[in-house]
């Protein structure tokens, strides 16, 4: 009877076991906001596949993760290693959440927003703290989610590269300036094709978008690269997975060249995608392109050139085919009106000019108009970048704002009374 009544009380015990908790996409891609609770609920996470890739059936610190192509392992079912286990995956969340939270006391400055920038951002915040021992802590999440973190408060600024209209910017109480100037290019794994080679017309790159050029030997590529070995190769198209400053521009352009792709597709900063795999961010997009022969996707010049990516050169509005870089950046951003444009709101895609990169864009830094202490802080430090930066700026293929324009933006924070 004793026996019998042990294993009975094993089976009612496994049989309470909670199921595996899935941790919402949204919170496994940037910090997680959901601290797990002590006990035996807190154990086994599981990552959203369509977010990692991957799938954790273990608790953290436990192996068990396999890649998407393989099946996870399933843990032994033993009361008493259930319990261990518990109890090391409650430790270990509240560690990390102690942790997370440390990092985010230490800071002087929080801020979220557009990978684009995330180059020059990484580079301004290391030597502002080596000149004022002010630690700035930015989170590369895409320009989507940095409008969302600062129209929620919990950042000091968000950052995106898709301007808010001056409307949206009141509702939400927010001030807007420009921070840089830079190009999106489109990034392709092609042997045998090196950067600059390739020349690309706007309708053709719009079309391979579309999914209507399927083949790198196309003849409507091939014709303006007679000389230039095009293997017969599948073209495979990258686009971002995410809420993108840097797809707002990439499709506002081709919105602009290609009727075919305005009507079909439009503009934004997640559209519908006619073909192609998804990246997380200008990095996943960056990994996907080095990884896969034949692809082609959009990215910040300097993940291009961080990760040895080729890229073409494009014909611009004056009909000349230009390579992207300061020269024609600048160019590009020399038609920009900024003293006639009411809170910096203004695109300078398929600018004019003999040189004009034509996918040139400009990224946007959100604050609040609320007076809290943030907002001065990250004033502080965005004056600082522009007295500072213009070194690292420049070194990383961005282009730093003219000096009229950085008095324009300092003229706005006085009369917003940010400072």
């Amino acid at each position: 009877m004793g026996n019998w009544r042990s294993g009975w009380r094993l089976r009612a015990a496994h049989r309470r076991r909670p199921h595996p908790r899935r941790i919402p996409q949204e919170s496994c891609c940037g910090f997680v906001s959901e601290i797990w609770r002590f006990g035996f609920r807190a154990s086994r996470p599981r990552l959203s596949r369509n977010c990692h890739g991957i799938v954790v059936l273990a608790s953290p610190g436990h192996a068990g993760i396999h890649g998407e192509a393989g099946l996870p392992r399933r843990l032994p079912h033993p009361q008493e290693s259930f319990v261990i286990q518990s109890l090391k995956s409650s430790l270990v969340a509240f560690a990390l959440a102690l942790g997370l939270t440390s990092v985010a006391m230490a800071s002087d400055v929080t801020g979220a927003g557009a990978s684009f920038v995330y180059p020059a951002m990484s580079k301004w915040a290391s030597d502002y703290k080596a000149a004022t021992g002010k630690e700035v802590n930015y989170q590369s999440i895409g320009s989507g989610g940095g409008i969302a973190q600062i129209k929620a408060g919990t950042v000091d600024f968000g950052s995106s590269d898709k301007p808010l209209p001056p409307e949206e910017l009141a509702r939400s109480g927010l001030a807007q300036f420009p921070s840089v100037i830079g190009g999106v290019v489109p990034a392709f794994n092609l042997p045998g094709v090196a950067a600059g080679a390739m020349k690309l017309d706007p309708d053709v790159l719009a079309d391979i978008f579309l999914g209507k050029i399927t083949m790198w030997n196309d003849p409507r590529i091939a014709a303006s690269n007679r000389g230039l070995p095009l293997p017969a190769l599948k073209i495979t198209v990258v686009h971002r997975s995410d809420g993108s400053g840097t797809s707002f521009n990439f499709t506002n352009y081709l919105s602009k060249v290609s009727p075919s792709w305005k009507a079909q597709v439009g503009e934004g900063t997640t559209v519908k995608w006619p073909t192609g795999i998804g990246g997380k961010g200008n990095e996943g997009v960056s990994a996907y392109i080095k990884q896969i022969r034949g692809s082609i996707g959009y990215v910040e010049l300097a993940f291009a050139v961080q990760n040895r990516l080729a890229y073409p050169r494009l014909k611009n509005a004056a009909g000349n085919y230009v390579l992207p870089n300061d020269d024609s950046f600048a160019e590009a951003a020399t038609s920009a009106n900024w003293a006639g444009s009411k809170d910096f709101y203004l695109i300078v895609t398929n600018a004019p000019g003999a040189n004009a990169w034509p996918i040139t864009a400009t990224n946007f830094i959100l604050v609040r108009k609320d007076g809290k202490p943030g907002t001065r802080a990250a004033i502080d430090y965005f004056r600082w970048v522009y007295a500072n930066g213009d070194a690292a700026t420049t070194a990383l293929g961005y282009v730093p704002l003219p000096d009229a324009v950085v008095r324009q933006v300092e003229a706005y924070w006085a009369q917003q009374k940010l400072r």
